[in-house]
């Protein structure tokens, strides 16, 4: 079996990949249990992080490769796929650091007379192999941060790409290789749901760590090995708070960003925007008219800032969800519709009922709500009504404003003028309720892959 890549502006094939099959799985799954079992065989840290050095070297020399292999794949336009190949660099080097940084510390003994005579501390050990699951929209970022912190803790790991975005986590798990890691502690694992489910659920699988849908990770979850731990980062549908007064310019230009960046494909995507009800109808204007001027096209063009969604299905989908909050009340200021089999236009809806998908489900497009309130106190409320919290926003001139957010916004996050999808790869990202289970961010993955073990000594007095 295969899968055959498409580019998903124009959809003709680019690549075709073979699929894994179970036998070759178990087989992988058995050899990463031996590698971690033998702990006299286990990569020194050292060399680790002289395969992670080599491998971001080579990442940088071939830099503009990966992202352009990330356009062609995923359909990211070139002026962010760049970004993105940039950023999964800086990952790997992020992997060296933490090893640098982490370890473990002294644990007091002596603060009871049990405890005296003895000291003890704490060091850190791979916590055994590791299943990884990843999602397409962010095709090479994503995998190296699900396998650079695996191969950095010494964890033998196979990785499963999505099946529609598979080329850069191939090319990364290659130059991995190439840098010196042996291919046993690295395997590139694209395979069927079937075959997937029956690898992450297997016994030998010590933590899994999982990238997509809500439904398809809550669902592993519950059907895991028992011991096996777990990372799950799903999706949401990001509030933004924006108080009387502000700059308006200036917050348009960064929803336009959080809202649109890769049609709105990604996990914390500005989608719930709430707005003075005396200032809605002029803010959402002005959002609606920059959102016209986006360049929407082929991702390939230097100059597009909105390119395809992943598959025609998704814009089938949002198409339709937008139609039902315009049916429903809600009043459509800009886009509303498909541009091609692919495209979507950058959509502005105001205030679509509270019922609608747009207001209760991550959308997943480039489409942005804006709603109006009276009561920030009310429009927080409204924020916080979903079964999901991720990310959230707030843009304030007034610190007591911003702070009445932070403190009173669910999520793990909340920027403070700037949008929701602001993300560096070493800070914690976290979703909460049912946008995910753990903390990602380099460093943080890095310790949820090892175990903090501890060693007690209990000296001999002087009289024995």
């Amino acid at each position: 079996m295969k899968t055959i890549v498409h580019n998903p502006f124009d959809r003709s094939p680019i690549a075709e990949v073979p699929l894994v099959g179970w036998a070759q799985i178990d087989e992988w799954l058995n050899e990463a249990q031996l590698l971690h079992r033998d702990r006299h065989g286990w990569l020194a840290v050292h060399e680790r992080v002289a395969i992670l050095r080599r491998a971001a070297d080579i990442m940088r020399e071939r830099a503009e490769d990966l992202a352009l292999q990330i356009v062609r794949e995923g359909g990211k336009p070139l002026v962010d796929a760049r970004v993105e190949a940039g950023r999964a660099i800086n990952s790997v080097d992020l992997c060296v650091q933490a090893l640098s940084d982490g370890g473990g510390h002294e644990i007091p003994m002596d603060l009871t007379e049990a405890g005296a005579g003895r000291t003890a501390y704490t060091f850190r050990e791979p916590i055994g192999p590791v299943v990884a699951i990843s999602a397409f929209n962010h095709p090479l970022n994503l995998i190296v941060h699900q396998v650079g912190p695996a191969v950095a803790a010494g964890c033998p790991v196979l990785i499963k790409p999505a099946l529609e975005t598979p080329l850069s986590c191939q090319s990364f798990v290659g130059i991995l290789h190439e840098a010196g890691l042996p291919g046993a502690w690295c395997r590139f694992a694209p395979c069927s749901n079937n075959v997937a489910e029956r690898m992450v659920t297997d016994p030998r699988t010590a933590f899994f760590s999982f990238i997509g849908s809500a439904k398809i990770g809550w669902m592993l979850r519950s059907k895991l090995a028992p011991g096996t731990r777990i990372a799950l980062e799903h999706g949401g549908a990001a509030p933004v708070i924006v108080d009387s007064g502000v700059e308006r310019a200036a917050v348009i230009a960064s929803l336009l960003k959080g809202g649109f960046y890769h049609s709105g494909q990604v996990c914390v995507s500005v989608q719930r925007v709430f707005v003075p009800a005396a200032e809605l109808k002029d803010f959402a204007n002005d959002l609606g008219r920059a959102a016209e001027k986006l360049v929407v096209g082929d991702p390939a063009d230097a100059e597009t800032q909105c390119g395809p969604l992943i598959r025609t299905e998704e814009v089938d989908r949002v198409e339709r969800w937008v139609d039902e909050a315009i049916a429903a009340g809600g009043t459509l200021v800009c886009g509303g519709s498909r541009l091609s089999d692919t495209l979507f236009s950058p959509t502005v809806i105001v205030d679509p009922p509270e019922s609608a998908k747009v207001s209760q489900e991550e959308i997943f497009g480039p489409v942005i709500c804006v709603y109006g309130y009276d009561d920030i106190d009310l429009a927080i409320e409204q924020a916080n009504a979903l079964p999901y919290a991720f990310q959230a926003a707030v843009f304030s001139d007034r610190l007591s404003i911003a702070n009445h957010c932070i403190r009173s916004l669910t999520g793990s996050a909340v920027m403070v003028n700037d949008h929701t999808a602001f993300r560096v790869d070493w800070m914690p990202f976290a979703g909460l309720r049912r946008s995910g289970l753990g903390v990602g961010g380099i460093a943080y993955t890095m310790e949820d892959m090892s175990i903090e073990k501890m060693a007690v000594w209990n000296w001999p007095t002087a009289a024995s």
